[in-house]
């Protein structure tokens, strides 16, 4: 990892990826999404400052864990004057993502468990197919990968 001197206060940003391990093209991305951002010199070149290193680290970090960038997004636009997040900063964003992530896990473990009633089946709308399908309305009447209007449903109402 190529080392960057102190009094350097500005990164290019082939140096904010050697650094922090994202590419240079994922760097691109969380500045038009507005998670990181930079200043242009006189050459159109990206400058980014020191302090995008660690809002690189709790980006990629957050997204390990299964936040969106959306989710993510807000959580840095709530810090004060946009300064960088510090360990305090992540213990109350996980504390409140904690349920998000305790909801996923159990929607995975459903998936997981019922992953095998669906492989082959073909129809994906099957009542028990919680994969494709997992709120099917339509399944104890019917079974098919499309709703099509019942005939004559017009002429009953």
């Amino acid at each position: 990892m190529p080392q960057i001197p102190q009094s350097c206060q500005e990164l290019t940003v082939g140096q904010l990826s050697a650094r922090s391990g994202a590419a240079v093209s994922a760097l691109h991305f969380y500045e038009s999404k507005g998670l990181i951002s930079s200043t242009r010199t006189s050459g159109n070149q990206r400058r980014y400052t020191r302090d995008a290193l660690r809002r690189v680290a709790f980006v990629r970090a957050a997204q390990r864990v299964g936040i969106p960038l959306a989710t993510i997004r807000e959580a840095l636009a709530e810090l004060p004057e946009e300064r960088t997040p510090n360990r305090d900063d992540w213990a109350r964003l996980s504390r409140a993502w904690r349920s998000e992530l305790d909801e996923r896990i159990k929607q995975l473990g459903r998936l997981r468990d019922h992953l095998t009633d669906c492989i082959g089946c073909g129809c994906l709308s099957l009542e028990t197919c919680v994969l494709s399908n997992p709120d099917d309305v339509a399944g104890d009447r019917m079974a098919g990968s499309r709703l099509m209007p019942e005939r004559g449903a017009r002429s009953r109402s």
